[in-house]
């Protein structure tokens, strides 16, 4: 896997992870529509973990830097 995500897309793909997973945990979001959106955190988390996106492989995008 080569990295095809930059630093500010994992920055805020983890902001957004750790914002689900404390509206989840405080009861704020629940029901089917919390468990979704905690799946997708952590898919979130995951990726900006290992800065790889496998949708941006098949969309052909790549937010990190280019290299020379």
């Amino acid at each position: 896997m080569k990295k095809n995500m930059g630093n500010i897309d994992r920055i805020i793909r983890s902001a957004l992870a750790v914002v689900v997973g404390v509206l989840y945990f405080n009861g704020t979001l629940g029901g089917t529509l919390g468990i979704v959106l905690l799946v997708f955190a952590t898919i979130f988390l995951l990726t900006s973990f290992i800065s790889f996106c496998p949708l941006y492989t098949v969309f052909g995008i790549k937010t990190c830097a280019t290299e020379k």
